[in-house]
């Protein structure tokens, strides 16, 4: 675990924050004071693209004067993932198939420098309702395992049954248990809310890539109406509450 961690170029904070554990246990298993649970080592195997049999019984470091390990050294040092790309015309097709190996493995991948370790996608959206990222734009995400683990007001990409494939802001509701409230950067946007039990993934946004040329601009007659549904929305609210 100490080899794979430093070819990465990770401190034992950083590897402990990617498996969910304290930081000290890091540095028990290293000095082989404590032997990693089974989920542990699965979890080490996800971020390295390695099997179990690798971990268990393969010196990893023990590399010399084998190219095939060399080159897996070499991969498990640059630690640039395979992102997957869902384009909007294979939206429909991924949530039947988001589940399937065999799926994922068809679509068109790249990779990115800046990105190492973790789980990717990379999603096209379309539509206005995140103004100012435009319509066409890529959001590169890296997949949470819960929302739990989601942290508020974070943009994210929200797989569900009822709503298919949305970029939005989230947050939990607080009045309404197993509720998320879905909301729009565009102000024109309602926010509204799903259930929790059908957001089938979440995806954090770490990247967004867009055409050159490409930034919305708002203007003086789209501001203006933005403020008018604003102020309708306050006046309706007050009404309410009076």
């Amino acid at each position: 675990m100490k080899y794979l961690r430093k070819l990465r170029g990770w401190t034992q904070q950083e590897f402990a924050n990617k498996l969910r554990i304290k930081q000290s246990l890091i540095g028990a298993y290293e000095e082989e004071r404590a032997k990693p649970r089974i989920d542990i080592l699965e979890a080490v195997c996800d971020i390295f693209k390695l099997s179990m049999d690798e971990i268990l019984r393969t010196d990893l470091s023990d590399n010399k004067g084998n190219y095939l390990a060399k080159r897996r050294s070499l991969k498990l040092a640059g630690g640039r993932p395979d992102i997957p790309f869902v384009p909007v015309k294979a939206a429909a097709g991924y949530l039947n198939g988001f589940a399937d190996p065999d799926y994922i493995d068809e679509l068109n991948t790249f990779t990115l420098p800046m990105l190492t370790g973790g789980n990717y996608r990379a999603f096209e959206i379309m539509g206005d309702s995140m103004l100012p990222t435009t319509s066409g734009s890529i959001i590169v995400c890296e997949k949470l395992e819960s929302i739990e683990d989601a942290k508020m007001n974070h943009t994210y990409i929200v797989v569900s049954k009822s709503d298919g494939i949305v970029y939005k802001r989230i947050e939990k509701n607080n009045r309404i248990k197993n509720k998320l409230s879905l909301i729009s950067d565009n102000p024109a946007y309602h926010t509204y809310t799903i259930n929790t039990e059908e957001v089938m993934e979440l995806w954090q946004a770490a990247v967004v890539i867009s055409r050159a040329g490409s930034q919305q601009r708002w203007d003086i007659n789209q501001l203006a109406n933005i403020v008018t549904n604003l102020h309708q929305q306050v006046s309706t609210m007050k009404k309410k509450m009076n």
